[in-house]
C-alpha cells in the first residue's frame, strides 16, 4: 500500500513539473508576436529595452522575472471616408474607400508598434488608423481636382497611400490596400461636368460622323477615280505585255534557233573528236602491231647480235690476254736467258724460217732424180752424198748471214742447257703448263 502511495505521488509530481515547464515554453504562431518583457535587452539600433519580441517559432521565458504578452497580426479592415473634403478649386467632394492594415512585423517598425499597441484591442488600433488614413486622404484631395480625383482613381488611391505610407509605419502599421470606392459633391459639380463632357462627346460625335461622311464621299470618288486609273493602267499594262511577249517569242525563237545550230556544231564537232578519237585509238593499234611484228623481233635480233658480239669480243679479249701472257712469259724467260736469248730466239722460229723457205720452191714439181755415176771419183751416189754437207754448211751460213745466228754453233751439245730454258714453240703459239712437252 505505501509503495502504491509512493507511485501516485510520484507521478503527481512528475505531471506538476511537466505542467510547469510546459508553461515555461512560449510557442509563437505566424500570425501572432510574443512579447517577454521583464529583462532588458539592446537593439540592433544600439537602443536598450525591457522586453524582446518572437515572431514565429519558439522560446523560454525565465520565471518569476518575465511575462508574455500577445500582439494580433491579422488584417484589420477600415472604411475610410471624408464629407466635404475641398479639393483643388475649393470644391467640396464626398470620398468612400475601404483600406486594410495590421500590425507590421517588419525589425524597427515591430518595435514601434509593440510600444504603442501592446494589449490595446484591434477596435482601438482600427480607430486610430482610420483617423489617420482620412487626414492624409484630405491632404491629398486638397493637391487634386475634382476631375482628376474622378477620372483616375487608380492614381489618387496611389498618391494617397503615398502619403499615408511614412505616418502608417511610424504607428507601427503596415498598409497593405487602400482603394477608393465613390467620389460625389453635393454642388454638382461632377454631374455638370459629366454633362459638359456628354455635350462635347455628343458634338464630337456629330462633328465625326459628318466628317465620316465627307470622307466616305471622298473616298468613294477617290476610289472611282483610282478605279479608272487603274483600268487604264491596266489597259497599258495589257498592251505593253503584249509587247513584250512578241519580244520575248522572237527572242526565244532567235534562242531556239542558235541553240540548234549550236547542238548541229556541237554534233559535227563531236563527231569529228569521236573519227580523231577512232583514228587516234587505230594508230595505237598500227603502232603496237608493228611493235610486235618489226620491232620487237628487231629488237631482239639486235639485243642476240649484241650478247653474240659480246661473246665474241669476250673470246677474243681472252685469247689476247692469254698472248699477252704467253708473250710476258716469253720476254721474262728471254730476259732470264741473258745473252743467249736472242739465239734461242732464232733457234725456236728455226722451223717458221725453213718452212718459209721451202714454201719458196713449192712451186717446183720434181718427178725424178736421176744419178749418173760417170765412174769417177766423186761421181754417182758417193758425190750426191758428199755434196751434202756442204749444202747444210752453204744453208747454215745463209741463215747466220739473214738472223746473224750460227746454226752449227748453236746445234753443238753446250748450247742444250740454253734451248731448254724456253718453252718449244708450236704452230707460233707458246706451249704453256708443261714444259716437257715436245713440238
Amino acid at each position: 500500500m505505501t509503495v502504491l502511495v509512493l507511485g501516485v505521488l510520484l507521478a503527481i509530481v512528475v505531471l506538476l513539473i511537466l505542467m510547469s515547464v510546459r508553461s515555461l515554453i512560449i510557442i509563437c504562431p505566424p500570425n501572432r508576436v510574443a512579447v517577454i518583457s521583464g529583462r532588458s535587452r539592446q537593439l540592433s539600433d544600439g537602443r536598450t529595452v525591457g522586453y524582446r519580441a518572437i515572431r514565429g517559432g519558439r522560446t523560454l521565458r525565465v520565471p518569476l522575472l518575465e511575462r508574455v504578452s500577445w500582439m494580433e497580426l491579422n488584417t484589420i479592415p477600415i472604411e475610410v471616408g471624408v464629407h466635404n473634403a475641398y479639393s483643388r478649386g475649393a470644391i467640396p467632394l464626398n470620398v468612400q474607400g475601404i483600406a486594410n492594415v495590421k500590425v507590421s512585423s517588419v525589425e524597427g517598425l515591430l518595435q514601434n508598434s509593440v510600444e504603442r499597441f501592446l494589449d490595446v484591442p484591434q477596435v482601438d488600433i482600427a480607430a486610430i488608423a482610420k483617423e489617420t488614413l482620412e487626414a492624409n486622404l484630405r491632404g491629398v484631395l486638397a493637391t487634386l481636382t475634382p476631375e482628376e480625383v474622378n477620372e483616375d482613381r487608380l492614381k489618387f488611391a496611389q498618391t494617397l497611400i503615398d502619403e499615408a505610407d511614412d505616418d502608417i509605419k511610424t504607428l507601427g502599421l503596415e498598409l497593405d490596400v487602400l482603394k477608393i470606392q465613390n467620389v460625389t459633391d453635393e454642388v454638382g459639380y461632377l454631374s455638370s461636368v459629366g454633362r459638359r463632357q456628354t455635350a462635347e462627346v455628343l458634338k464630337e460625335a456629330r462633328v465625326a460622323e459628318a466628317q465620316r461622311k465627307a470622307e466616305a464621299e471622298e473616298s468613294e470618288a477617290l476610289s472611282r477615280q483610282r478605279a479608272e486609273i487603274a483600268t487604264a493602267h491596266a489597259d497599258l499594262q495589257i498592251v505593253e505585255q503584249q509587247n513584250m511577249l512578241r519580244v520575248r517569242q522572237a527572242e526565244l525563237e532567235a534562242l531556239a534557233g542558235a541553240a540548234e545550230a549550236q547542238a548541229k556544231v556541237a554534233g559535227e564537232k563531236a563527231r569529228v573528236v569521236a573519227e580523231q578519237d577512232l583514228e587516234t585509238e587505230r594508230v595505237k593499234l598500227e603502232t603496237r602491231r608493228l611493235e610486235a611484228d618489226v620491232v620487237a623481233p628487231a629488237r631482239a635480233d639486235l639485243e642476240s647480235r649484241q650478247l653474240a658480239a659480246k661473246a665474241d669480243a669476250a673470246k677474243i679479249v681472252e685469247e689476247g690476254n692469254a698472248q699477252v701472257e704467253v708473250f710476258r712469259r716469253l720476254v721474262q724467260q728471254y730476259q732470264e736467258a741473258g745473252a743467249d736469248a736472242q739465239r734461242i730466239f732464232v733457234l725456236r722460229m728455226l722451223p717458221e724460217i725453213i718452212d718459209k723457205i721451202v714454201s719458196t720452191v713449192t712451186s717446183v714439181d720434181i718427178d725424178r732424180v736421176s744419178i749418173i755415176d760417170s765412174g769417177g771419183q766423186g761421181s754417182g751416189i758417193p758425190g750426191l752424198m758428199g755434196q751434202l754437207p756442204s749444202a747444210v754448211i752453204g744453208l747454215a751460213e745463209q741463215l747466220e748471214n739473214a738472223t746473224g745466228v750460227d746454226l752449227l754453233k748453236a746445234l753443238r751439245p753446250e748450247a742444250a742447257p740454253a734451248l731448254a730454258v724456253v718453252p718449244p714453240v708450236e704452230d707460233g703459239r707458246t706451249w704453256l703448263g708443261d714444259p716437257d712437252r715436245e713440238p
